[in-house]
């Protein structure tokens, strides 16, 4: 039978970061969708996706993502289990592209890409084949 993924894109306001409420707003998000999924998270995706950063060229640091994806995984491991907390992905989508995929990719919380409008362009290749060195 065909597997069902479900993909929970958490996401934030520009003023979500600046006056320090990006993981308020995060929670908010993840507890909606645990009261929702019960407790086989095996077929969960989890995109971080900063909404100040979607189609606009603007990208999240490497910093600034990374402390994001360990605090949703440090969320998922206190609120869930720390087994699923281990196991599930967590992704970053905002404005990835081919000049910024490999240091993203190279923080330990970031497990992947949700691409946009990069994904029409022939950089595409690039997001693909960059890998955690």
């Amino acid at each position: 039978s065909p597997m069902l993924f479900l993909k929970a894109v958490v996401s934030t306001q520009s003023t979500g970061r600046e006056d320090g409420k990006t993981m308020e707003v995060c929670i908010e998000q993840l507890t909606a969708f645990k009261n929702n999924i019960g407790d086989d998270w095996s077929n969960v995706v989890i995109a971080y996706e900063p909404v100040w950063a979607i189609g606009t060229g603007k990208v999240a640091t490497p910093d600034i993502a990374q402390e994001t994806h360990a605090n949703i995984r440090a969320w998922i491991s206190a609120n869930v289990s720390p087994d699923v907390a281990a196991s599930v992905r967590i992704i970053y989508g905002g404005s990835v592209n081919g000049k910024n995929c490999v240091e993203l990719s190279r923080q330990g919380d970031i497990d992947g890409f949700l691409v946009g409008g990069a994904s029409l362009k022939p950089e595409f290749v690039d997001i693909i084949n960059c890998q955690r060195t």
